[in-house]
C-alpha cells in the first residue's frame, strides 16, 4: 500500500473517533494525488484505508453532497456536523439548510462556526453577527456546538459567554491561540473539550494548554485530524521510504496525534490512555 497510508505501530485496542474531518476534500486529494488508485468513490476509500485500521467514528464537517449522510458505510460510524463557517454567505437559505439537517439521523452538532480575524474572509462584524445566531440556534436546539477561532480571542468569549450556557456541549477544534484564554473557556464552560494544532513546532500554545490541563483535568481531550489538512509531523518517523510532505491526513492518522499528546502530558500518560479519554469525551459531547 503507498506510503500515505502508514500504519501506527501502536497495539492500543482503543477505538478512532475523528471529531472533526472534511471527508469529500480528503477524498478529493486521494483521487488527484493517485488517479489510478483503487477507490473511485468515498465510500470506498473509507471501507478501504479507514474501516479494519481502528476508526469506529468520523464526524464530517457537512458541506457536502447529501448521499454521504444517507450512505451505507462499511465497519465505520459516519456522522457529520453543519454550519455556516464564511459569515459573509449566511442567508436565509442557508439557515433554513442548517435547520433541515438538524433532524437527520446522522447529525451531530452545529458547526465549524466561529471567528477568524487571521484570513478575514468576512468582516469582523458580520462574522460576530452570523457566530450569534448560529449560537442561539445550537442553544436554543440543545446540540453541540464546533467552534472555530483563530486570533478572535476577546470577541469569541465575550459572544460565547453571553450566549452560551455554562453547561452546553461545546468543541473548540483546531485550537492555535493563547493558552490563557482556553483555560478560561474550559474554566467557564464545564461540558467544553479541545482539539489543536498540537503536532507543530511553530505552535507552543496548545502544548502550554495540555500541560495545564494534565495538571488539573485530562477529561477536557478530543481528537480531530482536519483531515485532508495537519498531517501530524511524528508521522514521518514511521514512513519508507522517507517522504518529506505527505499529499494529505486521515483519520487513521489519529493515533500518531495521541502519541504526540501523550508525549506532552508526561508520566503515566501514553497512547492509549489519550485514545481512551479522548473516546470518552466524544461520547459526551458528541454521542458517538
Amino acid at each position: 500500500m503507498t506510503s500515505a497510508f502508514p500504519q501506527h505501530a501502536s497495539t492500543s485496542k482503543s477505538t478512532i473517533i475523528d471529531t472533526h474531518t472534511h471527508l469529500l476534500s480528503t477524498f478529493a486529494l486521494y483521487r488527484s494525488k493517485y488517479p489510478e488508485g483503487q477507490y473511485e468513490t468515498a465510500f470506498d476509500f473509507v471501507k478501504g484505508v479507514y474501516a479494519g485500521k481502528g476508526v469506529e467514528t468520523i464526524v464530517d464537517v457537512w458541506c457536502e453532497p447529501e448521499e454521504l449522510a444517507d450512505g451505507k458505510w462499511e465497519g465505520v460510524q459516519y456522522r457529520f456536523v453543519i454550519g455556516a463557517h464564511e459569515a459573509k454567505s449566511y442567508t436565509p437559505a442557508v439557515e433554513s439548510e442548517i435547520l433541515t439537517a438538524l433532524s437527520h439521523p446522522s447529525f451531530v452538532g452545529l458547526g465549524e462556526i466561529g471567528l477568524d480575524y487571521h484570513y478575514t474572509l468576512s468582516p469582523p462584524d458580520v462574522q460576530q453577527r452570523v457566530f450569534a445566531q448560529q449560537l442561539r440556534i445550537a442553544v436554543d436546539c440543545g446540540i453541540p456546538i464546533t467552534v472555530h477561532t483563530r486570533e478572535a480571542e476577546e470577541d469569541t468569549e465575550r459572544i460565547m459567554k453571553d450566549i452560551v450556557p455554562k453547561d452546553h456541549r461545546v468543541h473548540i477544534h483546531c485550537f492555535a491561540d493563547t493558552a490563557a484564554f482556553g483555560l478560561r473557556l474550559l474554566e467557564y464552560f464545564p461540558n467544553l473539550r479541545v482539539t489543536g494544532v498540537v503536532c507543530y513546532a511553530t505552535n507552543l500554545n496548545t502544548p502550554e494548554l495540555l500541560k495545564q490541563m494534565s495538571a488539573t483535568d485530562n477529561k477536557w481531550i478530543l481528537l480531530e485530524t482536519d483531515a485532508p489538512y495537519m498531517v501530524p509531523a511524528n508521522v514521518y518517523d514511521a514512513l519508507e521510504p522517507k517522504q518529506s510532505r505527505l499529499p494529505f491526513s486521515h483519520s487513521p492518522m489519529i493515533p500518531w496525534t495521541a502519541e504526540f499528546v501523550a508525549g506532552i502530558m508526561g508520566e503515566g500518560w501514553d497512547t492509549e490512555r489519550v485514545l481512551d479519554v479522548a473516546r470518552e469525551g466524544a461520547k459526551r459531547v458528541y454521542g458517538v
